[in-house]
């Protein structure tokens, strides 16, 4: 989106975003991917960390060692492996305040990028709960996404992936109308796995993209066989799936028309295309400023290819 935003009308731009990973930890209702979205397009990402506020302090994690040495071994008080920051936990306090109050989290993501000054609409892709769980291989342990993400540090092997709740969860009003009512529609680099798949399982959804298949483009998040950020291609890999832009075009196939990958990849259009895809190939590394505008352009005249 924040490449979109460089050529496209921000009030015109909707993004569904993945609540799979949201967590409450000290009480408070976190929801990562909302508020990366959130902090990005504001230009108030930490962009080195790639998550949190720029500028950020830790006042309040720092001092919340002091309890956690001294909680009783039972106790799930004070987890120091989660870090808040001090801003960021301005966001966290206003969304469990009105989730308390019983505003739909639908609501409390408007209230919050309105606070943040952004033109574009973000939607949750639901407002019941679904969370992302991680089985890990060598025990068969059960961990939610988070645990699994930030505590293990991604650093362990997976056996599967699956989302507690989608099947009494729905895709909000507001994002069916999206979905159904957009000219075009861009998956994003993100993980297929564990940050696409949690919107993709609830119900309707992919038949609503099937059913528009010609105006749904993906970005592929593997590039030269390396995720652009996060266990992607790892997952990938232990799951079955092959960590390439490849995998990628495999598992989208049947509902987007178009796979967007990198020059380095171009070698691998004609497996794209033999599994069911066209292949636009542009940078994609949006390390240099012209990168993004020109991706942006791109993905979206594919769309109307």
């Amino acid at each position: 989106m924040r490449a979109l935003a460089g050529i496209h009308p921000t009030s015109d731009t909707t993004a569904i975003i993945n609540t799979g990973d949201d967590t409450v930890l000290h009480g408070l209702s976190i929801s990562p991917d909302v508020d990366t979205v959130t902090y990005t397009l504001a230009g108030a990402i930490d962009a080195e960390r790639g998550w949190g506020l720029r500028d950020e302090s830790w006042r309040a994690m720092d001092a919340l060692h002091r309890y956690a040495e001294l909680k009783p071994a039972n106790s799930a008080a004070a987890p120091t492996w989660f870090n808040l920051g001090d801003k960021d936990l301005a966001t966290h306090l206003y969304r469990t305040a009105r989730r308390a109050e019983g505003a739909s989290l639908t609501t409390v993501t408007a209230e919050i990028a309105a606070a943040w000054g952004l033109g574009q609409l973000l939607l949750p892709m639901s407002d019941e709960v679904v969370s992302t769980i991680v089985t890990l291989r060598d025990d068969g342990t059960e961990v939610p996404f988070q645990e699994y993400f930030v505590k293990l540090r991604h650093n362990v092997s997976v056996a599967g992936v699956r989302f507690a709740g989608v099947s009494e969860a729905s895709l909000t009003s507001d994002a069916r109308a999206a979905l159904i009512g957009s000219d075009v529609i861009v998956i994003a680099p993100s993980n297929p796995l564990v940050s696409i798949a949690p919107i993709r399982a609830l119900a309707d959804v992919d038949g609503l993209l099937a059913a528009r298949r010609e105006s749904v483009v993906a970005i592929s998040p593997i590039v030269g066989g390396v995720a652009l950020k996060g266990p992607a291609g790892q997952m990938l890999l232990e799951l079955g799936h092959e960590p390439t832009a490849i995998g990628v075009a495999r598992l989208y196939a049947e509902i987007a028309s178009t796979l967007v990958i990198d020059p380095v990849d171009e070698a691998l259009v004609p497996a794209i295309e033999a599994a069911g895809m066209r292949a636009v190939v542009t940078p994609s590394v949006m390390s240099q400023v012209d990168v993004g505008p020109e991706l942006a352009r791109r993905t979206l005249a594919a769309a109307r290819h």
